[in-house]
């Protein structure tokens, strides 16, 4: 707790444009709820500029189109502060938008939170002053992942089965260039792409995959199109390994049920095993909602806001963004830190695996018995990517 900040009775207003409905939508309405639970934690003497967070959402159906009119309305309201995370597709129109109201609006600006969109060119090419990124990018995840997998003798032929837009390609892209240089002998035995949130059944696919010998599938796939993905892997007899961004994401855990130990893994910032203040929170959200809790940006978010709002003694977003810039702040697993180059929260990452619950590993996910047990910690240093970006400073 904080002794009463220095904007003490201030109210800022959150809104998170992201998917409440459709294939895709219970993944937005569990990180709803994440959202809402710390909105409590981190209001009031939560936060060291004591403002209240008003948290509320918006389903934009997973929709480029039905975001900028969500946007729009937001702003319309006055709201200044924009979450969204859930398709790196809806993550580029949204910050090319703020960041062109921004330009036209001298004194209205916005900040866009991003939780969970991990195409690079968000911090690379397409950076934007106003753009925040609290996830690791899909370039430092795989780095992660493929100096854990270069040490895995056994992988010798993988194929890679992503979702048709800008993640999935990226996904592949940054799988076949980091593996080339850390494990030249691997061989890439398939590469397929498939419509985001449309497939309902992935039988086909997974015939494919046990046609060209995969011993390993790299997927960055998410909500219902990895769920679905390890459904049909366990009816079809596929008993590879699976090398995963979003494993732990709702409905995957109880898709994989107790099939799957020490097969599919999960590189992600954090996981469901941290222990401290962390396994406490999870306990609490688990006995209040009946879901559990795994974006952990949404924390990081409220950190970084109250420490930069008190930082600026200013809830106005230019003297935030500005104070955010290089912020570092400790959080659940450490110091994390807001690198100022390009808006790109440097943070370790980890390697989990499937198992059953035990001593040391005791949080299981929808009921199923069986955990996401760490197997590494990559630190910030080794996570950490360099960028390309060219910020534009107001």
């Amino acid at each position: 707790m904080f002794a009463a900040g220095p904007l003490k009775g201030e109210t800022v207003k959150l809104v998170r444009i992201d998917p409440l409905t459709g294939l895709l939508g219970p993944v937005g309405v569990a990180q709803t709820k994440g959202y809402q639970f710390f909105a409590e934690k981190y209001s009031g003497t939560g936060n060291p500029a004591g403002v209240k967070f008003e948290f509320s959402t918006i389903d934009n159906k997973l929709s480029p189109a039905e975001s900028l009119n969500a946007l729009k309305a937001a702003i319309d309201q006055g709201v200044r502060y924009i979450i969204q995370g859930n398709g790196s597709s809806v993550a580029l129109a949204l910050s090319d938008a703020i960041t062109k109201h921004n330009e036209r609006n001298p004194g209205k600006e916005v900040m866009y939170l991003n939780d969970s969109a991990v195409d690079p060119d968000l911090t690379n090419s397409k950076c934007s002053y106003w753009h925040f990124r609290f996830d690791a990018d899909t370039s430092m995840k795989m780095e992660a992942m493929s100096s854990f997998m270069a040490d895995q003798k056994d992988i010798k032929k993988i194929y890679l089965l992503n979702q048709n837009y800008s993640h999935g390609h990226q996904v592949a892209k940054f799988a076949k260039e980091s593996l080339a240089r850390k494990r030249p002998d691997i061989q890439f035995v398939g590469e397929d792409l498939h419509p985001l949130a449309q497939t309902r059944d992935f039988a086909p696919y997974i015939a494919k995959i046990k046609a060209s010998g995969a011993d390993t599938v790299i997927t960055g796939n998410w909500g219902s199109d990895l769920s679905l993905l390890i459904k049909a892997a366990n009816e079809n007899g596929y008993t590879g390994k699976f090398f995963t961004y979003y494993a732990g994401v709702t409905g995957t855990p109880t898709a994989l049920g107790q099939n799957g130990a020490g097969r599919v893994y999960q590189i992600a910032y954090n996981h469901y095993n941290m222990g401290g203040q962390m396994e406490k929170w999870m306990n609490e959200f688990n006995t209040k909602y009946n879901d559990d809790f795994y974006t952990g940006s949404t924390i990081r978010i409220y950190e970084m806001l109250g420490a930069a709002m008190a930082k600026a003694k200013s809830t106005d977003p230019v003297k935030v963004a500005a104070a955010m810039e290089g912020l570092r702040v400790q959080s659940f697993n450490g110091e994390v830190e807001m690198r100022k180059t390009d808006h790109q929260l440097q943070q370790p990452l980890y390697m989990s695996v499937w198992q059953k619950t035990d001593a040391k590993s005791p949080y299981s996910p929808e009921k199923t018995g069986m955990t996401l047990a760490m197997l590494k910690e990559y630190p910030n240093y080794i996570s950490s990517t360099p960028t390309s970006c060219q910020m534009k400073r107001p």
